[in-house]
């Protein structure tokens, strides 16, 4: 039997999902205002500088909420940052006891909030769900934390690894169940990144299908070899474009050209490549909390060889494409020995059509 807490949590999780892939870098929250077994008020954070979720629940409520119960699936904040702390809004607004999921990670925050609430005789309740709601802000968490956005790489490969063949081409390994799939979750992250090689040999436009959406495309290119009428421009999304810096006497043709569509942003030098992790932190100072990697084995393998991956989307599809020189999907240096090997956990299968969909978290 579901208990009472669990329930109502429960719901405040599925009203925070509402939002998915629409408050980055805020974090997904649902608040539900309860009295005598009934809900009276509801609220889901919907975007950065909209009210928090708990604002618009309390404001659903009005003066009921005097003697209610407050259940938020994360802890209220107690700082000013696109909008007024929430805290003052729940204590003035007379509920009696708050039911919080998860605490906020967040070091402004971190437990502020609760101190507050039983300083002002509110009693508090602690950790409902917790872990399912964390699992639903794993990329805030990562990105509050360590100040490097949350990093999903997706591919779509042959049962043998490979993602094109020795002449490159790649369409189509996956099936279009798999690939239309790929496009709707494009839509839960901030921008899609990919190596300046996938560019060069298929053009994509990185667009997802299903939405309005201006999805942020991030291109790593250390020669700056971006074709300036490329496929990704087109759409009039954002784009940026991550790079070493110049040297004297060795400036890029087309710099100019591609600084007129896209950011330019310069990274350290890493063994003579571009410094992912670097660039990763230039990138979270621009509050893009998640991406999703999309390609090719070079990037992707260096990005697991930095240890920088954070979870795995894996299409695996029922081809066999052979061949010393064709495309594989991870690349880089790779491990020595097995048991150096990046270990997978939460492992999960789907179907879609004759593809498999391998998902797991990293490390």
């Amino acid at each position: 039997m579901i208990r009472p807490d669990e329930y109502y949590m429960n719901l405040a999780l599925k009203l925070a999902l509402k939002a998915r892939g629409k408050t980055s870098p805020n974090p997904l929250v649902g608040a539900l205002v309860v009295r005598d077994g009934k809900v009276i008020g509801r609220g889901f954070h919907a975007k950065a500088g909209f009210a928090h979720a708990e604002i618009v629940a309390l404001d659903q409520a009005g003066k009921k909420a005097k003697g209610a119960t407050l259940y938020v699936t994360l802890e209220p904040c107690t700082h000013t940052g696109r909008t007024p702390p929430c805290i003052d809004r729940v204590i003035a607004s007379g509920i009696k006891e708050v039911v919080v999921g998860m605490i906020d990670p967040n070091p402004l925050n971190n437990g502020k909030g609760i101190t507050l609430l039983k300083q002002s005789g509110i009693k508090v309740r602690v950790g409902v769900m917790e872990e399912q709601l964390k699992s639903i802000n794993e990329s805030f968490i990562k990105y509050i934390a360590t100040r490097i956005p949350f990093i999903t790489v997706k591919v779509a490969e042959s049962v043998d690894g490979r993602i094109a063949t020795r002449t490159g081409d790649s369409k189509w390994i996956s099936s279009d169940k798999s690939r239309a799939f790929a496009h709707r979750i494009r839509n839960d992250y901030d921008a899609i990144m990919v190596g300046v090689n996938t560019v060069l040999r298929d053009d994509p436009k990185l667009d997802p299908w299903f939405s309005q959406k201006k999805l942020l495309k991030i291109i790593v290119d250390s020669n700056l070899s971006t074709p300036e009428n490329a496929n990704l421009f087109a759409a009039g999304s954002p784009v940026i474009i991550i790079t070493l810096p110049s040297r004297p006497g060795q400036e890029t043709p087309n710099r100019e050209k591609l600084a007129a569509k896209a950011r330019i942003i310069e990274v350290k030098d890493r063994g003579g490549q571009i410094n992912l992790r670097d660039a990763l932190k230039k990138l979270a100072a621009l509050q893009i909390s998640n991406i999703i990697v999309e390609g090719g084995g070079t990037l992707i393998g260096s990005l697991f060889d930095e240890k920088l991956v954070d979870r795995i989307l894996f299409f695996i599809c029922p081809k066999i494409i052979g061949g010393k020189d064709a495309v594989s999907s991870v690349m880089g240096a790779g491990v020595k020995r097995v048991d150096q090997a990046i270990k997978l956990r939460e492992m999960k299968i789907r179907r879609f059509g004759e593809d498999l969909l391998v998902s797991a978290k990293v490390g």
